[in-house]
């Protein structure tokens, strides 16, 4: 898959394609349904796959601070996509100027002139243009007047629940990660490569590996058991581990964190990229009195995660 930047940057080699728009935040399933889909008609039609998506999202352009976590950050959402076939990602900036476009201007600029598009997969939601004033019927217009289809895919849900990216937020806000991996049809992880941290860990018994997430807030907050990938030189397809994700009340933290301690594993892993995946909640984050507590609390951490993992009996 390729990235382009920007809807002006589109290479003749992506031109005349079947393009979906949207943020793809944490690529669930209802996501995959448009990209199934998607595939289904660049296949017919023998053209590019695009999806296009939007930097910063419209909801951190216009309210950063109430805007929600990201499921996923850049480099995961570049390679999900990836992994679904998607010939090109066009990543839009989105600025003012972008945000001022009409419906009608989007159409001719982006969607006709930039990327000549064969076909548009949308959601049932789906709107655009300046103050949201585009929706379905107006693109279906449009499309039979510039000669590209448009093709809407049903709402996806699971049990009785429409799978959205906030459905998603909502399972692992209250750490139910089964409900949260039957949206997503994987379970959720998150990417990021170790930097340095405060040590404090290591002072207290149980060093961690400080993961940089690329992000401005996690979807999660607490202790988790969890699975690390790409260890170098562990010998294991993934590591055990136990995650605190949080600002570290105990210690008076006040930004977000994500710190694992790898269960049985004293090697060095900064500057590594790592998959943490989260298999079982331990509990919420806490205040303790003091730093023996914190201790006490992390060996209990550790040792509920090693139960969890078959690493000490029941």
């Amino acid at each position: 898959m390729k990235i382009i930047r920007g809807y002006h940057n589109t290479p003749e080699t992506a031109q005349g394609c079947v393009v979906t728009l949207g943020n793809y935040d944490g690529v669930h399933k209802g996501h995959q349904a448009v990209l199934a889909r998607l595939a289904e008609k660049a296949k017919d039609l023998n053209v590019p796959l695009v999806v296009m998506c939007f930097e910063p999202t419209p909801r951190e352009f216009f309210d950063q601070d109430n805007a929600p976590s990201r499921l996923s950050n850049f480099r995961e959402k570049a390679q999900l996509l990836a992994q679904l076939g998607v010939d090109y990602m066009l990543v839009q900036r989105f600025s003012k100027a972008f945000s001022a476009l009409s419906a009608d201007e989007f159409i001719e600029n982006v969607l006709v002139q930039g990327l000549n598009v064969k076909a548009v997969v949308i959601g049932d939601d789906f709107r655009f243009g300046a103050g949201r004033c585009g929706d379905a019927a107006m693109l279906r217009t449009a499309g039979a007047a510039q000669g590209f289809e448009v093709l809407d895919t049903q709402t996806v849900v699971s049990g009785q629940e429409r799978i959205s990216s906030t459905a998603v937020r909502d399972c692992l806000a209250c750490a139910d990660l089964r409900a949260a991996e039957a949206l997503l049809g994987r379970p959720y992880s998150i990417q990021g490569r170790v930097v340095h941290g405060d040590k404090l860990g290591r002072e207290l018994g149980f060093p961690t590996a400080n993961i940089g997430f690329a992000r401005s807030k996690l979807p999660l907050q607490g202790v988790y058991a969890v699975k690390v990938y790409g260890v170098k030189n562990s010998g294991e397809p993934f590591l055990p581990g136990v995650a605190n994700l949080g600002t570290r009340p105990a210690v008076n933290g006040v930004e977000q964190r994500l710190e694992v301690h790898l269960i049985g594993w004293n090697g060095d892993v900064y500057g590594q990229r790592l998959t943490v995946e989260f298999s079982e909640f331990i509990r919420p984050e806490q205040r303790f009195a003091c730093l023996e507590e914190l201790t006490a609390a992390i060996a209990d951490d550790v040792e509920q995660g090693a139960r969890l993992f078959g690493l000490l009996p029941d």
